[in-house]
């Protein structure tokens, strides 16, 4: 079961034991898998909110944490063309520094899982248009097929005649999970605007609640130690109060550095130091036998 310190920060207990194996060469870091996660925003009178959904503690990854709807990529999600609106698929491999292949994998395992586990598709019937009300129990039956793997995202989109909407992504930030780590995902986090009509649900096998939140109340649960986040989700937080629509933070996206953030930790002074570059509210000094302060 995870730590919370320094607020509601994700620790896991193991963690300065695994630090300790991979600085002696006892531990091979494992390599990350390719994940998108999405910070799905919509407008209220206090601002944007965005919606966050809690693991379940029984959950071996960060569970009791909240986080943004999201997975790692279906081997399938590149296996063949999309119907694809938006940036072409050039510019999102520039954009994410993939290639063609790895770039409509990371966007479609971003549109796929934010319909996966929050109900909400970012495609349309052209390359104007968004769906609308996607409750009904034949979208259900398709969703259950997505989430179950007998059904590929590309399937999907052409047994419906849907183009997808990469136009209503914006890439925000990188991380990497650290090499210490039992288990690495390379995560590329997008915003998006809930589309007029559709509504989230908890469609999550892995959530046990949603909710839907503005950044800033998000950070002080978090301050406050009273809600669970790792790293990327508490920076993210923070980055998306300075903008007071969901049109804004759309619109700053492009300028964002993709530069990812992978922690580091090091030996100093027998204590561990671990720290994540540009975040320096993360930094942990982790003695040899004991808890991090």
């Amino acid at each position: 079961m995870a730590n919370a310190q320094a607020g509601g920060q994700w620790y896991p207990p193991e963690w300065p034991g695994r630090i300790r194996a991979l600085a002696s060469g006892e531990l091979t870091p494992v390599t990350p898998k390719r994940a998108a996660t999405v910070m799905l925003l919509k407008d209220t009178g206090a601002g944007p909110a965005v919606h966050m959904l809690r693991r379940r503690t029984s959950m071996a990854f960060a569970g009791g944490a909240y986080a943004y709807p999201g997975g790692g990529v279906d081997p399938r999600d590149d296996d063949r063309h999309v119907r694809w609106a938006g940036p072409s698929l050039d510019w999102w491999a520039d954009r994410l520094g993939v290639d063609r292949a790895g770039a409509q994998a990371i966007v479609c395992a971003a549109v796929r899982e934010t319909y996966e586990e929050a109900g909400v598709l970012l495609a349309g019937p052209a390359p104007d248009a968004v769906v609308g009300d996607t409750t009904g129990a034949d979208w259900e039956a398709d969703r259950a097929a997505l989430v179950a793997r007998e059904l590929s995202f590309a399937e999907f989109l052409d047994r419906r005649g849907l183009v997808m909407r990469s136009d209503l992504l914006g890439a925000w930030t990188r991380w990497i999970t650290p090499e210490f780590e039992q288990r690495r995902y390379d995560t590329w986090f997008f915003v998006a605007a809930l589309p007029e009509g559709q509504r989230t649900r908890n469609a999550s096998t892995e959530a046990d609640r949603t909710v839907w939140i503005t950044p800033r109340e998000a950070a002080g649960g978090y301050d406050r130690g009273e809600l669970l986040m790792m790293p990327p989700t508490i920076a993210t937080l923070r980055q998306l109060t300075a903008y007071g629509t969901a049109a804004e933070a759309l619109s700053a996206a492009p300028a964002r550095d993709l530069t990812p953030v992978l922690a580091s930790a090091r030996l100093v002074d027998g204590k561990i130091v671990l720290s994540w570059p540009g975040h320096d509210e993360f930094t942990k000094h982790i003695p040899t036998g004991g808890a991090p302060a």
